[in-house]
Parts: structure tokens; sequence; C-alpha cells
């Protein structure tokens, strides 16, 4: 009797839960839905496609989300149009998602790699049936990011609520928690009073004019691996270098994330088995400052990577305790790094207090002259120093070019004119210097009538972090050179490896495959360019949709992407709008340039949040 009684009460309050939840579900819709035209943060709240307990690892069942489509993008004629599926929201806990570098997709995948060469930071990517297929949600209380330059020092607590490094780095100036702000001081593990002031010693250190590092131009590429929030490369930028910042997500997690919402470039990797996504040749500089790397593992592996991507005469900067410290240990560990080195052929510029800088040879002398059976041993002549996407590192020494080994370098222009001259290595791809400068003017015409476009929707510092998708020879952010920003320049992975001119102009990027999603945060770009990455990815049979939904997780809320492609592939990015929410800032135009049928067609991303941000706000 007493159990009968007890389910007719809990039959009672399970209804009476029903009733309540009932109502409540009715006033959010009703006050949403009232405010929906008067608050541009919240394009969709409550009312939104959120589906409750989907996933990126896959949605519920019964899902509006059908299977990916496996679909050419464009219709057959006379087929009717397909009214576009809503895409739900990804679970909160997912707003800080990096798909290919997902640990607890590791953990589901019960991957076997091995923790001491860093195989758990290096790339793995979901199949395609563990792909996630929701729009990620924004943090409670997300708001515009600030401008560069003021970002450089600010940025908004709420937009990376995660404050433990400046608790576990506070006696270092890595950055302050101050109200709704973090503010970034300048300083570094080994710089603790500022990146300036340590920039200007290393300077002084090479004695180059002024204590300026870029030394009249000739040094503009910089790779500073293990860069924290990448102090040391915000403050090159006033110096006319630009710093390709590495670092992976440890357990200093969120640093990259912090160096491109200060609007400083910045790219998540690590220095594990994979060749890094640089061509050889690519920087002047590379720095590490307290990196805790082990240069010496696996007959020095890492520093001969190091070396692949540094040019001719290229410097070595290394802060660290084996350069200066006296105990057993770091004496042991100099001892053996230079001896390494010396076999590399490096030679010290300068060591004075913590720092020692090394320098590259300038051609091949020195490798010919080393006794036979030296180790490490030169690479083999088959091997291509610029393959890099998904290469196995290799423990030798790349030598250099017939060229660069006969000129004693790399033969670039000091910058800015290296943006505008044709560089030597144009040669590999049988261009000529005509055909070079032909691109530079084109992509200056197209840059204008993108920016005519964009002209109501932006001011003077609306943008700041840029991605050209597929970047050829650089000439888009060339013809950005006026405006203050920077560029993500990426060469996909099976087309002609451009990227080393892309670098010897001066410019930064990275080689990708878009058929998988990017490494880096969600919201970390002002604007993508996307030139016919769409049809190159449909003749590959890759899921439009999924760089749908790749491009809206990279693009931040109120940022814009330029689609520049085909008039189908334009027709299916269009019915794609309302799902993702987009908005169009100009009816599509036909290519200005007569050079072949292109359309541009540029989007908006709206500023949204979810009804748990909205009360977690709140």
């Amino acid at each position: 009797m007493m159990r009968g009684r007890s389910d007719g009460a809990q039959r009672k309050r399970l209804l009476t839960s029903i009733a309540v939840v009932a109502v409540f579900v009715l006033v959010l819709y009703f006050y949403f839905g009232s405010k929906s035209n008067g608050e541009s943060a919240l394009e969709y709240g409550s009312r939104s496609l959120r589906k409750l307990g989907s996933s990126y690892l896959g949605g519920d069942d019964d899902s509006d989300l059908s299977s990916k489509q496996d679909e050419k993008f464009g219709l057959e004629d006379g087929e009717d149009v397909i009214v576009p599926k809503s895409f739900p929201v990804c679970d909160d806990r997912h707003s800080e998602l990096i798909p290919c570098l997902d640990r607890h997709l590791i953990y589901q995948m019960r991957l076997k790699l091995d923790l001491g060469l860093m195989e758990h930071y290096e790339r793995h990517c979901p199949l395609p049936e563990r792909r996630y297929n929701c729009l990620i949600p924004p943090p409670a209380g997300y708001k515009v990011p600030i401008k560069w330059p003021r970002s450089r020092d600010e940025v908004w607590k709420a937009n990376i609520p995660h404050t433990h490094l400046a608790h576990e780095k506070s006696d270092q100036n890595w950055m302050v928690v101050k109200g709704e702000k973090i503010i970034f001081p300048g300083g570094g593990t080994h710089f603790h009073y500022g990146a300036d002031k340590y920039i200007a010693s290393i300077a002084n250190m090479l004695k180059f004019p002024n204590n300026n590092l870029n030394n009249g131009g000739r040094i503009r590429t910089v790779f500073d691996v293990g860069c924290g929030v990448a102090s040391f490369g915000g403050y090159l930028l006033s110096s006319d270098i630009i710093a390709m910042s590495l670092a992976p997500n440890d357990v200093h997690q969120n640093q990259i994330q912090f160096a491109l919402e200060r609007g400083i470039p910045a790219y998540l990797g690590v220095l594990g088995t994979k060749r890094l996504p640089y061509p050889s040749r690519s920087f002047e500089f590379a720095h590490c400052s307290r990196c805790r790397i082990d240069w010496l593992q696996r007959d020095g592996i890492l520093l001969l990577e190091l070396d692949r991507v540094l040019r001719p005469g290229g410097y070595f900067a290394y802060s660290s305790p084996e350069a200066y410290a006296q105990d057993e240990e770091d004496l042991r560990i100099w001892k053996h790094m230079s001896a390494l080195v010396e076999r590399m052929c490096w030679k010290i510029a300068e060591k004075k207090n913590q720092t020692v800088i090394w320098v590259k040879p300038l051609n091949n002398d020195c490798y010919m002259a080393r006794p036979d059976g030296t180790q490490p041993p030169l690479c083999r002549s088959d091997d291509d120093p610029d393959a890099v996407w998904g290469v196995n590192m290799e423990a030798c020494i790349t030598p250099y070019s017939d060229h660069d080994h006969k000129v004693s370098g790399s033969g670039l222009a000091p910058w800015p004119a290296r943006l505008t001259t044709p560089p030597p290595r144009l040669a590999d791809f049988g261009y000529s210097s005509e055909m070079f400068e032909k691109d530079v003017e084109l992509w200056q015409r197209r840059v204008e009538h993108y920016w005519n476009i964009l002209s109501p929707k932006i001011s003077s510092d609306t943008l700041r972090n840029i991605m050209d998708m597929k970047a050829n020879l650089g000439s888009f952010a060339a013809a950005l050179k006026d405006k203050d920003v920077w560029v993500m320049n990426v060469v996909p992975k099976d087309g002609p490896t451009t990227l080393k001119i892309v670098y010897d102009r001066g410019l930064i990027g990275t080689t990708h495959d878009w058929c998988e999603a990017f490494s880096t945060y969600p919201r970390t770009y002002d604007l993508l360019h996307a030139w016919n990455i769409f049809s190159d990815i449909e003749k590959k049979g890759c899921s439009g949709e999924d760089l749908l939904l790749e491009i809206d997780r990279i693009v931040r809320p109120t940022g814009f992407v330029i689609f520049r492609d085909k008039q189908h592939v334009i027709d299916y990015v269009k019915k794609y709008l309302s799902p993702l929410h987009w908005e169009a800032v100009a009816d599509p135009t036909p290519d200005q340039d007569q050079e072949g049928d292109d359309i541009v067609f540029i989007v908006q991303k709206k500023l949204w949040l979810t009804s748990e941000s909205i009360r977690d706000t709140e």
C-alpha cells in the first residue's frame, strides 16, 4: 500500500514538473521572440536550433541533420531548390573545440601515441562520421574583441575565460587579470621586464644599427617556438618584423588563443615527429626562450628541423639555463649541444649573460668539408625539403640549392622591397618576373574591389587577423600592405608548393588540407578569403557542408568571409546563410577582371549567444 501511494505522489510531482518546464519554455519563447528585432547580440537564443544532447560527435538520431552530403555543390537544371537543413548548437563545453587537436577524441579513439615524442600534441582528425555537425557557441558574456593596437596589451576576459596562466606566471608578467580585462605587460619566462627591452638586447648583441632587430630590413620573418602568449612576436611588429609564434595546446592551454585574440600572428603546433608545415629556408631568425624542448633527443632531429626552416646565414637565439648555468646537468647538455651545432656547421655569433645566438652558414662549403661519416649526415639528394604535410622529420642536414650556394645567401631584397620583388625561387615553378608582376597587379585590383564592397561595413580598425585560404603567391596579402592587418597565407597541401614564395616575399603562412579542420581556436580570424577552395574540394569529393561549418568555427562573430568561386558554388553557399546565421553584405558580383567566370560574394557572421550563455552572463 505504501508503494502505491508513493508511485502516485511521484506521478503528481512529475506532472507538476512538466507543467513548470512547459511554462518556462513558453516564457523564454515569447521573451526572446519579442526582443529579436532589437538586440543584435541575440540573433537567436532559446529559440535557436539547439538540440539538447547533441554534440560534435554526431547529433540525435532524429535530428534534421542528415548524413554529410557527398554531393556536387550545384543543382542540376530543372531541379527544385533544396531547403537547407538547420544546425544545432554544440554543447557549451565545446566552445573552444579544435577538431584535429582534441584530447577527448584521442582518448575516445584509444590512439597509441608516444607522449615522449609529443605525438599527442600533433594533429589527429576525426573520421567523417565523428565530425561535429553543430555551430560552436561563444562563451558567456562574449564581446566583440578589442581593436588593434590596444588589443596587444588587453583583451576581454569573457572571450577567453581562463586565468590560470595569470596565476601560474604571476612572477613573469605574462598576463594580469584586471576587472573585466586581461592585461599583457609584455613579459615572458625569460624577459620579466618586457619583450621590447629583451629584443633590443638581442639586436645589441648582434651589433645591429640602433639596436633594431630588423637590421635594415634584412631580418623580416621570425620563428618563435614555445612562444607562450606571443609577446615576443607582438613587440617585433613595431620593427617591421613578423613572427610565426608556435606553441602546442599543452599544459599552458589557451596561450595561442590569447595570442590571436591580441591580434598577434600565431599557430598551434609542436616539434614532434612530423615536419613543421613550413617550407625550407623560410625564416631569417629563430627564437627559443625557455621553451622546454629537448634539442638533443633522437640525434638532434628537432634542431635539424629548425635548421631546415632557417635561411642561409639565419640566426637562432637560445635563452635557457643550459646557456649559462653551471650545475652538472646543464653543463652536460651545453657540452653535447655545442658539439652538435658545430657538426651542423653553426657558429656562435654572440654569447652574453643568459643568451647564446648561433648563425647558420651561408653556403655548402662547411658541409662539404666535413670528414666522411660525420653525424648528422646530409639529407638524401631525392629528399624534397619543401614537402611537409604529414611528412616525418629526418635527422639530416638540408643542403642549400645550387643558387643559394653560389650567391652565399637567399638573394632576397630587404623589406619592404622584397614584398614586390620577384624572388629567385620563382624559377622552381617556371614563373617569370612578368608573370609575378601581373599577379601582383591583378590582386591589387581584386582587393580594391573587395574593399569597395566592404566599405559600408568596416572602418580602419575593424579587421586585424585575416586568412587567405588559397594564397598561391601571396599577392592577396601583399595588396593589404598599407592596412593595419596581418595575413595567414594558407597553401593547400595538394597544390604547387608556393608557400616558399610567400615567405620569400616577407609574409608568413602554413600548409593545410581543407578537407580537414584548421589548427586554430574558434573565433580567431576577422576575415577569411576563400578563392576557389570549394571548387577544389568538390573535385576531391570532400564535404562542402563540413567546410562551411569549419569556416564558421574560425571566423569571429561580426567577421567576414569573401567567397570567390564559380556560380554554382555561390548558389550553394547562399542556401546556408540562414542556418549559419550569416548575412550577405551585397549581392554576388561577377569577376571584374574578365580573367574567368568567378563570382564574388561577401558575407558577415552575426553575433549570437545561446540561452545558456545569456543565463550565465546574467
